[in-house]
């Protein structure tokens, strides 16, 4: 996709270094997962390999037309001044390995041994610089210690501060935050046309600010997970049939993914919830709230059992309800 949603003012950054001619070697693109890093970093690597081919594009941002030469061999995989690392599929199975190994980077080699085939510019994008092995790592600090004539690195990273220090030294910070609420949107709507605004509505607040994320709870029926939500918070549940019907409906193996965009979107609800409250019933959503994150947070990692935790978490919502603070007060 030609369009990146929000990003402004990391996408001028960028473009004014490049219009400088003084371009940094390296840099180090950071924010939370799933709010489109690597879309950008992709974007920025076509544009830059664009401009850099002549003429200069005259569109805003990192647009590049379609039928354009350099991005016609980047969609097809094939520009020769232009590599991608990433984990790679394990042999024999559909499952990534763990790591970016030392093979993977010191194949760049082959890149920098050679001068640029289509204009001066080479680039090269990691995604995500986490993911390399120490011995990675340490072959990737002798490019950026000592790059290569008109090269590119844009490194990603979701954990920038895991990072070697040495490395972090040698790149120029760039960070990505989440999506506003309208960009998110837009971001939704382009990725899934057919989809209705509920849905659209109900994955924007599950992605909060990260379209990755939100795209990863997509045809699981989102807004009818929101709607039993909103019952709960609503109407409270005196006699546990909304949440037991709730936590049986999520518990069984094949409802794994819907059971997860619950978790994913249980505790903003409730931090929705709480913007909205002064006086005694706050204190309660906020440890509501603290309750819930804890509970999502670890709900998958320590295998606790779907049934028990969706009942749980469906109590927390039904105890914010009107009546039930009331009859606290």
């Amino acid at each position: 996709m030609n369009r990146i949603f929000g990003h402004d003012a990391a996408t001028e950054a960028l473009l004014a270094a490049a219009a400088t001619g003084r371009m940094h070697h390296a840099w180090l693109l950071v924010g939370p997962q799933g709010i489109g890093k690597a879309s950008f970093a992709f974007a920025a690597a076509r544009r830059l390999l664009a401009d850099a081919a002549g003429p200069e594009i005259e569109a805003p941002g990192f647009d590049v037309p379609g039928d354009h030469p350099i991005a016609r061999y980047l969609e097809a995989g094939s520009h020769p001044d232009f590599k991608r690392l990433e984990r790679l599929a394990r042999e024999g199975s559909s499952e990534l390995a763990r790591n970016i190994n030392v093979g993977q980077v010191r194949a760049l080699q082959g890149l920098f041994g050679s001068t640029p085939s289509l204009s001066k510019r080479r680039v090269v994008l990691i995604d995500a610089i986490d993911d390399l092995e120490a011995s990675a790592a340490n072959a990737l600090l002798k490019n950026l210690e000592e790059p290569p004539s008109d090269s590119l690195f844009l490194l990603i990273s979701h954990a920038p501060g895991r990072l070697l220090p040495t490395i972090r030294s040698r790149c120029r910070l760039l960070r990505l935050a989440p999506l506003g609420e309208a960009d998110m949107l837009a971001a939704l709507r382009a990725a899934m046309p057919d989809a209705d605004a509920d849905e659209i509505a109900a994955l924007a607040a599950i992605g909060a600010g990260a379209p990755g994320r939100a795209l990863r709870f997509a045809g699981l029926d989102a807004a009818a997970l929101d709607q039993a939500m909103t019952e709960l918070h609503s109407r409270g549940d005196p006699t546990n049939a909304l949440r037991s019907s709730l936590a049986r409906k999520l518990a069984s193996k094949a409802a794994q993914p819907r059971y997860e965009a619950f978790l994913a979107r249980v505790g903003s609800r409730i931090a929705e919830h709480a913007r909205g409250l002064d006086g005694e019933p706050l204190p309660a959503a906020i440890a509501a709230w603290e309750q819930a994150r804890t509970l999502s947070d670890n709900a998958v990692r320590l295998s606790l059992d779907p049934q028990g935790v969706v009942f749980e978490l469906a109590g927390l919502l039904a105890a914010l309800a009107p009546a039930n603070a009331s009859a606290k007060a």
